[in-house]
């Protein structure tokens, strides 16, 4: 295998074996892979562009507290410098990657923002309740959950995702949603948001992300009901349902030669980076959507419409 590779010039262009060219435009990343879930930021080339230093706050979220898993880097990353910008303290709740979350924080703090970093397995329910409770005791009280951290494995085949692999999946973006919704409930009031990350694979399947794509169905039904059953306490639950984003999850997901070509078959025909998804998590968390609840928003470059 052969390719040409130039990221200035927005073009990859890959030989397969008999010397075919196929040409994708407008991809964000050359060929790479890492080895353990959900990946580090610091590790991919390029780095992802995490912050649209053009955005200036408007006070939507001032004096709110946040909590936002997988707020280390990727697109948590984004959504809570963006709630830093718009006036709110956030509460980063990470699993290993501590570089990462180290870096997020001192980004935050040359803000002139604050944060509170949380590490931990959030398949584990006892420590959603920790989480819980560092949160009160450092701020006093909660306003805004994102729950946002999740893995993805690529697995060719049904048989190949091992009961190990599904098991886990399904605890870490379900189970973890749970846990912490339950134990962040009793803390909100009429106004507050819920704002739980699915996927544009939810809506068209991914043949080789059953498992994955399993979970994030599952989102999608547990912000409908939940958006219903709190809707009359003024507590609003929606969902973001993502296109291809450069984020760790990607290189930590898919084999290396996959890389180059996610985000070609949106209309758009290229993936996006973190920060364009930022101003979508600010308007789910602030009064602008007050009337909205049980949704799903699509940010997806086209890839799914309707």
């Amino acid at each position: 295998m052969e390719y040409d590779y130039c990221f200035g010039n927005n073009c990859y262009n890959y030989y397969n074996e008999k010397g075919v060219r196929n040409t994708f435009y407008n991809i964000l990343a050359k060929e790479q892979s890492q080895d353990d879930q959900p990946g580090m930021e610091y590790l991919m080339d390029p780095l992802p562009i995490f912050d649209n230093v053009k955005y200036k706050g408007s006070g939507k979220l001032k004096g709110k507290v946040a909590i936002v898993t997988g707020g280390d880097s990727g697109l948590g990353r984004a959504c809570s410098i963006a709630y830093v910008k718009e006036g709110a303290k956030v509460v980063i709740v990470y699993y290993d990657e501590v570089r990462d979350a180290e870096y997020t924080k001192n980004y935050i703090e040359s803000l002139g923002g604050e944060c509170l970093l949380i590490s931990g397995d959030l398949s584990n329910h006892d420590f959603c309740k920790y989480v819980v409770k560092e949160t009160i005791n450092k701020y006093g009280k909660i306003d805004i959950l994102v729950n946002n951290a999740g893995v993805q494995y690529q697995q060719n085949c049904l048989d190949n995702i091992s009961d190990e692999q599904f098991d886990w999946t399904m605890k870490v973006n379900v189970y973890g949603m749970f846990y912490l919704t339950k134990e962040v409930l009793p803390h909100l009031k009429s106004g507050d948001s819920i704002i739980n990350l699915s996927s544009v694979t939810t809506f068209y399947g991914d043949a080789q992300l059953i498992d994955y794509v399993t979970t994030k169905g599952a989102i999608v039904g547990f912000t409908r009901s939940l958006a219903r059953n709190l809707a009359l306490k003024k507590i609003r639950v929606n969902a973001i349902a993502p296109g291809f984003f450069w984020t760790p999850l990607q290189p930590a997901c898919w084999v290396k030669e996959k890389i180059p070509s996610l985000g070609a078959n949106s209309a758009m025909a290229r993936g996006a980076m973190p920060y364009e998804l930022a101003s979508t998590f600010v308007y789910l968390a602030s009064d602008d959507s007050s009337y909205m609840t049980g949704q799903v928003i699509h940010v997806n470059g086209g890839e799914v419409m309707g």
